[in-house]
């Protein structure tokens, strides 16, 4: 007789057998419902992953070993080779002086990026914005390095005067500056041309690192994140899972100033037959096939059209949110949409990312203008209207100049 135990019930596996079946039916249940209010964190939901999962997601697919080893079987590293490629070529990476991989994620690429740029500058120091993703501290103290914390202005973007200040009390030692493409909060993007300066003047040299895990290929998409000579930049993390909707955590860090470096650096593993240059050694082949898929099917023209369909979504958030007399504002280049922090009953139906006072969703492609509405339309009913807050002038988000 089969246990009928569910999700939650037990978690010894040791006892008698679990209805696994209810148990992966609740799941999809439950991420079924959670679905249409879930507006607050950036994962897009317009992609059609199905033909991939399908054909190869019922078997191992590993990527060990550097994504150019030729060797091995089951593995689908020419398709992360294909992946690398895009998306330097859509950062305009020079083809001969760049490395990369895909890995699981922002985190990880950041991680990758910085233990390199470490390696080449071990007396550095990294300094990165108090708006920078919660990974990078973390990071620092991964590799035994000295971080410094940067003062960010209201709208997020890191604060230059600061950092130039900063600089030049540790001007006697190298620097790695982490910036931000698309802080979590507010969606900001550092100026990667002035940071691009002042590391100019830092006499003993440094690395210039963009966590873009967000925003990355739209900027890329928009020519307004380059990875070329004249940028300035070293290295660059992106997201798989965010614009590109792919539905596993995954990412793609390339390399530039010292790609060559990075890439003999791998010490050779015999039994594998591949050189160890990456974090995680084995990597998810699964996770290359699903960004190269959406790659293909939908090229740089598609991609387009799907973060401009995502901006005018955001665009209309505002002016809605604005005319129900509920403050909100945008970056012009943002998905993201931060508002006043809502009543609890209406954080706690649409999902919403919360600090402190405020609140944001982020307007992905997939995410619908019904709930947008539907959710104008929850904000207002928890109030009566004499208690909504007077229109007010929203926090004024200077237009963030164009990185490197």
């Amino acid at each position: 007789m089969t246990d009928s135990r569910t999700l939650g019930e037990s978690a010894d596996l040791r006892r008698a057998p679990i209805d696994v079946t209810a148990v992966l039916d609740r799941l999809v249940r439950d991420a079924d419902a959670a679905a249409p209010t879930s507006i607050g964190f950036p994962g897009a939901v317009d992609l059609d992953h199905h033909a991939v999962l399908t054909r190869l997601g019922g078997r191992l697919w590993n990527n060990i070993g550097d994504p150019e080893d030729p060797g091995g079987v089951a593995h689908t590293r020419l398709l992360e080779r294909e992946v690398v490629g895009w998306v330097g070529d859509l950062l305009a990476a020079p083809a001969d002086d760049r490395w990369g991989y895909v890995t699981t994620g922002g985190t990880e690429g950041n991680l990758a990026a910085l233990h390199a740029a470490y390696r080449r500058h071990p007396r550095a120091r990294i300094y990165f914005s108090t708006a920078a993703h919660y990974s990078i501290p973390k990071i620092i103290a991964l590799l035994g390095a000295r971080g410094v914390r940067v003062e960010a202005r209201a709208d997020g973007e890191m604060d230059y005067p600061r950092l130039a200040a900063h600089l030049h009390r540790h001007r006697r030692v190298p620097a790695i500056v982490v910036a931000t493409a698309g802080t979590t909060m507010t969606e900001a993007v550092d100026d990667t041309s002035r940071v691009r300066d002042l590391l100019a003047g830092h006499s003993p040299g440094g690395h210039l690192h963009v966590d873009a895990a967000l925003a990355g290929i739209p900027l890329a998409l928009d020519g307004r994140l380059r990875l070329d000579a004249d940028s300035g930049i070293g290295s660059v993390a992106i997201s798989g899972h965010k614009f590109l909707g792919v539905p596993t955590p995954c990412g793609v860090v390339l390399i530039r100033e010292f790609a060559t470096a990075v890439r003999s650096h791998g010490s050779p593993v015999n039994y594998t037959a591949t050189r160890d240059t990456t974090i995680t050694g084995s990597r998810c082949g699964l996770a290359a096939a699903l960004l190269w898929h959406a790659i293909a099917t939908h090229g740089r023209e598609g991609h387009r059209w799907r973060a401009a369909e995502a901006r005018h979504l955001a665009g209309y958030a505002v002016e809605q949110l604005t005319a129900a007399g509920w403050p909100a504002w945008r970056h012009p280049h943002a998905f993201t949409v931060v508002l006043d922090t809502p009543p609890e009953p209406v954080r706690a139906k649409w999902l919403l990312a919360t600090d402190g006072p405020v609140s944001h969703i982020v307007c992905m492609p997939g995410i619908s203008r019904r709930q947008i509405d539907a959710f104008l339309s929850d904000l207002v009913a928890t109030l009566p209207a004499a208690s909504l807050p007077r229109p007010r002038q929203p926090i004024p988000p200077r237009v963030a100049a164009e990185p490197g």
